[in-house]
């Protein structure tokens, strides 16, 4: 099995941390990773259902998972 590449692992490790306030994370995305917000959260969502991304960080990974399967059944 293949490596995340290093914005793949750049985009788990956002997940990671905390965030003081709002569009600190917004600016942070564009700032580190050179990705506007949406393409991000679309590249986030594609990482939630691969193997690798799961293997690299499974508690971030799970805890999103989680978060995104609860706000599916909301709707």
């Amino acid at each position: 099995m293949e490596e995340l590449t290093a914005r793949e692992r750049g985009i788990l490790a956002m997940e990671r941390q905390g965030w003081p306030g709002p569009g600190a994370k917004e600016r942070a995305i564009r700032e580190r990773l050179g990705l506007v917000p949406v393409r991000y959260y679309q590249l986030l969502n594609a990482l939630l259902d691969d193997p690798r991304a799961l293997a690299h960080d499974p508690v971030t990974v799970n805890r999103l998972r989680r978060i995104r399967d609860a706000r599916r059944a909301e709707r």
